[in-house]
This record gives C-alpha cells, sequence and structure tokens, in this order.
C-alpha cells in the first residue's frame, strides 16, 4: 500500500501543471510556447493600459497567492504597481528571491541606461529602457531564460521544455528570416515617438527617432515642446508619429495636421490592437504600420 501511494503520487506530480502568472501578455505567449501542456498562462496586466500603471485590484492579489510561478518583465517596468500585490498575496513561491520569482530582464542587455536618475529628468528607468520585447531577435532570448527557470522548478519535465524550446527556436528564426526581408523594403525611416517605447524595434531596423512628443518621460506634452518638435519634423520631412493605444492622441493628431505626418497607432504587447493577437501578428502588424 505505502509503494502504491508512492506511486500514484509521483504519477500525479508528473501530471500537474504549473500555475504561471506573468505581469504582460508578450512573455505570456513566449511561456505558453515553451512550457507547453506542462503550464497554465495568465497575464496580470490588461494590453489596453499603460504598463507602468496598472491598478493592483484585490483580483490580482487572489491571482498571485495561488501562483506557483510568477514571470516578470523586469527592468523596473513593474515598480509602480507589483509590490504591493506580491504583499498582499502572501506567496513564498514567488516572492523577489524565490525560485518561482522569475525575473527575465536578466536575459536581456538594456539599452538607453541613464547617466544619473533624478526627478528632473522624468520617470526614468534606472536600470535602462524595459521595453525590450519590442525587438523580435529578443523573444528567443526570453525563451532560452525562461526555458532554463522552468526546468528548475520543475525538473521531471525538463525534456519537455527543451523539446518545446528547440521547436519554437527553429520556427521563430523561420519568422524572423520574413520579417526581415519585409522590414528591408522600407524606404522612410525617420519617426518621431510619444514615449521612447519602440527604440528597441527601431534601432533593430535602422530606424533614426528625432524625439518624443513627451518632453521627459512620463510627462505630459507642453505647448513649448510641441512647437518645438513640429519645427523639428518640418525640417527633417518627418512624416511619422509612433504612437502606443494608450496615450490620448491628441496633441499627436495636432502635429500631424501642422507637418503633414501621420499618426501610427503600434501595439506595445500582444492583444494591445486586435491586430495583434499573436506573437507573430504583434511585430507584422508594428511592421506593416512603419513601413506603409
Amino acid at each position: 500500500m505505502k509503494f502504491l501511494l508512492i506511486f500514484l503520487l509521483s504519477l500525479s506530480s508528473a501530471f500537474a501543471t504549473l500555475n504561471v502568472q506573468t505581469t504582460y501578455t508578450t512573455v505570456g505567449e513566449i511561456v505558453k510556447k515553451v512550457g507547453g501542456t506542462h503550464v497554465r498562462v495568465h497575464t496580470l496586466a490588461s494590453p489596453h493600459y499603460d504598463p507602468h500603471f496598472i491598478v493592483p485590484k484585490p483580483s490580482l492579489i487572489a491571482k498571485l497567492r495561488r501562483a506557483d510561478v510568477l514571470i516578470i518583465n523586469g527592468g523596473g517596468l513593474e515598480l509602480g504597481w507589483l509590490p504591493p500585490l506580491l504583499k498582499g498575496a502572501h506567496n513564498g513561491k514567488i516572492r523577489p528571491g524565490a525560485k518561482g520569482f522569475v525575473d527575465v530582464s536578466n536575459a536581456i542587455n538594456l539599452i538607453d541606461k541613464p547617466v544619473a536618475v533624478s526627478r528632473a529628468f522624468g520617470d526614468v528607468h534606472a536600470q535602462g529602457n524595459p521595453h525590450y520585447m519590442l525587438d523580435p531577435y529578443n523573444v528567443i532570448l526570453v525563451a532560452k531564460f525562461i526555458s532554463e527557470k522552468l526546468s528548475i522548478i520543475d525538473p521531471s519535465n525538463e525534456n519537455d521544455y527543451a523539446t518545446n524550446l528547440a521547436k519554437f527556436e527553429k520556427e521563430w528564426s523561420a519568422y524572423l528570416e520574413k520579417l526581415d526581408a519585409k522590414m528591408s523594403t522600407c524606404s522612410d525611416k525617420n519617426v518621431v515617438q510619444y514615449h521612447e517605447l519602440y527604440d528597441y524595434f527601431l534601432n533593430r531596423y535602422g530606424f533614426k527617432s528625432y524625439g518624443n512628443i513627451e518632453p521627459l518621460p512620463g510627462i505630459s506634452p507642453s505647448s513649448k515642446h510641441t512647437v518645438e518638435l513640429i519645427k523639428i519634423m518640418k525640417d527633417n520631412k518627418i512624416k511619422k508619429i509612433a504612437h502606443d493605444v494608450y496615450h490620448s492622441q491628441k496633441t499627436g493628431n495636432f502635429i500631424a495636421s501642422k507637418t503633414g505626418s501621420k499618426v501610427l497607432v503600434l501595439p506595445h504587447d500582444v492583444n494591445s490592437v486586435d491586430e495583434a493577437d499573436t506573437l507573430e501578428n504583434f511585430y507584422n502588424f508594428i511592421a506593416g504600420q512603419l513601413c506603409q
């Protein structure tokens, strides 16, 4: 009877699935690819809202309380909303430093690291620009990191995680070839942004950003700055404004009317817009907008 009980427990463990909470949808999609049938993935932040400022609702505390694994974007992106949720969840498995707390920014060399951090420079991120998932080449780096962490947390399924990763890596490499071919057709690679949200994608494909509608990160547009930006755009014949889905387009539309440019509303996360409903479509939509 004792040996039967041990066998049943081990069998139950083999078929158990990990309750994985991710902070954002793009990382969540990668976890699904790597984890396969061994994970149930839920996302805390809605892709329709500013990723810096998610309302820490009690329902999110309940999700974290039941989680086996928490996988975050990191780089300071969740700093304004995740800590109180973790404190309220009282879940030792996913506390910072625990095996079940996974910060995927550790797999990435972040760009735009500030020389100094001060409120005088706006809401800057001390660790660098945290929007690294906008570079499609970072997808595999993140996938490898997640595979390693899941194998540590759930070693009984290590081989499956490795197999899933290898399959995904092959598929993604083929996808990147097609995306690169699409981006090579872009002739106009000059833009301005609302916020320094798309730097990784722009850098990857040789775009030049001439400035932001925000005078400083996290600071609302001012009249003086807007006038200066309009002059820059006219002088450099810039016709594209890369704009996120969650800030008001009022200033962007005004600038567009004065410069003959176009406001391009781009997703920052999978499902930010209806057309960006998969990893591939997320990057396809950004490419299609910037290269139109």
